[in-house]
């Protein structure tokens, strides 16, 4: 019983509570209603800006430890640059500095190519929120996967050295499947940091779940109801993702044991 999820059992009840007000009371099914079209969008950003991180974080976490002195020094140049700026700073210089740049860069090289020239507001907000939370946590995710890679016995590598096995086929078949075991729960944390990380871009007029809860409560001025339909919408998305995550991660240690 000492390992009983109490804590579990806690926000359960919690969570049936507010979800017994929401369909008991005309006005919190009114908002829930409401909201539920920007989780789609919550969502959406999440998992892309995630996939892409990741993506990003394991190139930026080879070139670290790569033999080139040159890519080891632009990895962590770019770790610690993205590591110091707060996201919200970030998705704010994204998308009303690099995004303008980025389109300019476009129209000069179009001009010369004969290609149409794009406007800048027809590069979406959402993906320019997608390309900050991308940018911000591929740094993080990078030290992750170093840390994963260089925690690889080097036996099992001079193993597939023996067997003959090439430099990618090594990579691919044994080091990253034994670091992805160790660095599951980390992550599996940030994925989740990520979801909650989400609702930063309603500073861009996004139309996820925290900005549509900010223009709902300005129309209702039921703050306290809104808040709290925004906030069990969070609850619910970060914990059961964190359920699953964690019987994945048993089931990970299973297989290895």
């Amino acid at each position: 019983m000492r390992d009983f999820p109490w804590w579990l059992v806690a926000v359960g009840a919690a969570g049936l509570f507010l979800f017994w007000e929401v369909l008991a009371s005309p006005l919190y099914s009114d908002i829930l209603r409401k909201l539920s079209k920007g989780i789609w969008i919550t969502a959406m950003v999440a998992v892309v800006a995630y996939a892409f991180a990741c993506a990003l974080g394991l190139g930026l976490a080879l070139m670290q430890l790569s033999r080139s002195v040159v890519l080891r020094q632009v990895s962590r140049l770019y770790i610690e640059v993205m590591r110091g700026v707060p996201i919200i700073v970030l998705l704010l210089y994204v998308a009303f500095v690099l995004a303008p740049a980025l389109v300019d860069l476009w129209n000069w090289v179009a001009g010369r190519l004969g290609v149409e020239p794009v406007r800048a507001r027809d590069f979406s907000l959402l993906w320019r929120a997608v390309i900050a939370l991308t940018l911000a946590y591929s740094a993080f995710l990078a030290e992750v996967f170093r840390a994963g890679l260089q925690s690889v016995d080097r036996g099992q590598i001079e193993a597939a050295q023996a067997l003959g096995l090439k430099g990618w086929h090594r990579f691919r078949l044994v080091t990253l499947p034994q670091a992805f075991r160790t660095i599951f729960p980390a992550l599996g944390n940030d994925f989740v940091a990520m979801v909650k990380d989400s609702s930063l871009v309603s500073v861009l007029g996004v139309t996820d779940v925290t900005q549509l809860g900010k223009v709902i409560a300005a129309g209702n001025f039921r703050y306290f109801e809104t808040y709290n339909v925004v906030a069990l919408i969070y609850l619910t998305m970060t914990i059961g993702l964190s359920l699953v995550l964690r019987r994945v991660e048993m089931r990970l240690r299973a297989q290895a044991g």
